[in-house]
């Protein structure tokens, strides 16, 4: 049985589209059924529309991708009419994925999204927090405790925090989330990088630095997901450069219950079903009967 549940909700299969990666899940329809994940992140929400950045939006680097996107999203509302009836129909969980540039962003988001039938919602605190110069709510535990609980009283959904992998200390990021009542952690977000155009003598983005992710970032992802999985009692949901349905068992047995795909969607659409199937096959070759015999299996 590859089912699993997070926050009760209950999944199908432990392998998520990732935020960013795969629209609104209907995009990926020509492609395949993507009722057969289990569960879709939508594209990253924010309270008012985002064009996003300018210039270089994606570029390949070594083993991965680097993205500046900078959350281009029709608004929270706008997907609540639009996108997520849809999203419904895909006959799979439904994550919403909120940012924003503000504590107050974060609690508007929350109250619409809280009205709706999402099943999950998932708070990217990687957002840059625009009333303490930029830095990321998920850098400083402290900021991520004071929005996470402002946001929990207004939230009656389970409450899902990504967490960036920027942060000064990972793993009390987690904890300090946890206490301020969420009920899940996933992990981790793009690591920030940089990339020089040595013709032009320029960086490549116009912002400078932007988002690494892809197969080379794996290891270290592995490591903090493991890392965080023994520190926390809630559930993890592990992602970073997961490609095959190894990568999945790896994450899975460092201790998380499920995982995102993300990048390797770029590569092949439908890859994420080749890695439930990977996942398949191991447990039937290993005699598993069970995921729940393998989460968190390397002590």
């Amino acid at each position: 049985m590859t089912n699993v549940s997070i926050s009760g909700v209950d999944f199908k299969n432990p392998v998520i589209a990732a935020s960013g990666t795969f629209g609104f899940g209907n995009e990926y329809m020509n492609y395949f059924d993507v009722g057969r994940l289990g569960g879709i992140s939508s594209k990253g929400l924010t309270i008012m529309p985002k064009e996003g950045n300018n210039g270089m939006r994606i570029y390949e680097v070594a083993s991965g991708i680097m993205n500046s996107v900078g959350l281009q999203n029709p608004g929270v509302e706008h997907f609540i009419k639009e996108e997520l009836e849809d999203m419904k129909k895909l006959n799979t969980v439904v994550i919403a994925n909120l940012g924003g540039g503000t504590t107050e962003d974060y609690e508007k988001g929350i109250e619409l999204l809280d009205k709706t039938d999402v099943d999950i919602i998932e708070l990217n605190i990687s957002c840059p927090n625009v009333k303490h110069g930029g830095m990321a709510f998920g850098i400083k535990s402290k900021v991520a405790f004071d929005v996470v609980s402002k946001v929990r009283k207004l939230c009656h959904k389970p409450l899902m925090v990504k967490l960036s992998p920027n942060a000064e200390d990972i793993v009390d990021m987690a904890v300090k989330c946890t206490e301020a009542g969420a009920d899940s952690i996933s992990l981790v977000n793009t690591f920030k990088a940089m990339a020089i155009d040595i013709n032009k003598r320029r960086p490549v983005f116009d912002n400078v630095s932007a988002g690494l992710s892809g197969p080379c970032i794996k290891p270290i992802a592995l490591r903090m997901v493991y890392e965080v999985a023994k520190a926390v009692d809630v559930p993890v949901v592990g992602m970073g450069g997961i490609s095959n349905g190894k990568d999945a068992i790896e994450f899975i047995m460092a201790g998380a219950t499920a995982v995102q795909v993300g990048t390797a969607n770029f590569m092949k659409p439908d890859i994420c079903v080749d890695i439930i199937e990977d996942i398949e096959k191991f447990m039937e070759r290993e005699g598993i009967n069970n995921l729940s015999e393998i989460i968190g299996i390397i002590k």
